[in-house]
């Protein structure tokens, strides 16, 4: 029998890539995503090449309420997720006075409030399964404050601080979790995010950082930064002043 994982942000860039590789390797796919469209035509696209069970889920991550609501689907549709990969996330490039502030809430409710609460709500069916990996993407933001970035940095500080703590929890429970942390990647995240230009960093495509996902959770990785560069300047970053740290961080990335 195949297992299956669920994927939020399915749509598009590295959650399309993810179910791409997943159906590849015979797992069943439960797809999430705002757009119904997209998510049919890669259902439609992935069916006629693999022998895989396709459920897509239409569904506004973003609202309080949205992981209850999954999960109540998910139930009802009687399937059974052995991989949770916590991927849907936006970031907003500006002044955090300049930002609309309802924007930066459903923000912090994607990044934040619906993953841990996917978190939550799964691993407690993979308790009684007694087996299951969650994967939640972070991002390589979460190892500094970044202006002009300043809730999507902190977002995946939570992220990547939450995922360590909760793996060490599980870690004895059968049940492993995995923070994802990649760099700049081409999708249309910088382009929903405002970002035109980006300063100093190598940019990886969405297929190269899905393969890496898939290999880091077969690994059985608790943190896993993407690239060699990336890898490189975490670890400088450990050793310079923060007031140093900053000012470079925040000439990442131009408006």
């Amino acid at each position: 029998m195949n297992k299956t994982v669920l994927i939020t942000g399915a749509s598009g860039g590295i959650g399309k890539e993810l179910a791409i590789i997943y159906a590849t390797n015979s797992y069943n796919l439960i797809l999430i995503a705002r757009s119904k469209n997209k998510l049919d035509d890669l259902k439609q696209e992935l069916e006629k090449t693999y022998k895989v069970e396709i459920t897509n889920i239409s569904l506004d991550l973003s609202n309080q309420d949205s992981a209850e609501e999954l999960f109540g689907i998910v139930k009802e549709k009687k399937l059974q997720v052995n991989i949770l990969i916590n991927n849907a996330g936006f970031g907003l490039n500006g002044e955090f006075t300049e930002i609309n502030i309802n924007s930066q809430v459903e923000m912090i409710n994607l990044n934040i409030l619906t993953l841990t609460k996917l978190s939550n709500i799964f691993a407690k069916e993979m308790l009684q399964q007694n087996s299951g990996n969650i994967v939640n993407i972070a991002s390589t933001a979460a190892f500094q404050p970044i202006s002009n970035f300043a809730i999507y940095a902190a977002t995946k500080a939570y992220v990547l601080s939450f995922s360590e703590a909760i793996a060490i929890e599980l870690k004895n429970k059968n049940i492993n979790v995995t923070a994802i942390c990649p760099g700049a990647t081409k999708s249309n995240f910088m382009d929903n995010a405002g970002v035109k230009k980006i300063r100093f960093l190598s940019i990886a495509n969405s297929k190269q950082v899905a393969a890496f996902i898939f290999k880091s959770v077969n690994n059985k990785q608790m943190i896993a930064i993407h690239g060699f560069l990336n890898k490189l300047i975490i670890f400088l970053l450990r050793f310079a002043p923060r007031s140093l740290v900053r000012k470079i961080a925040g000439g990442f990335f131009d408006k």
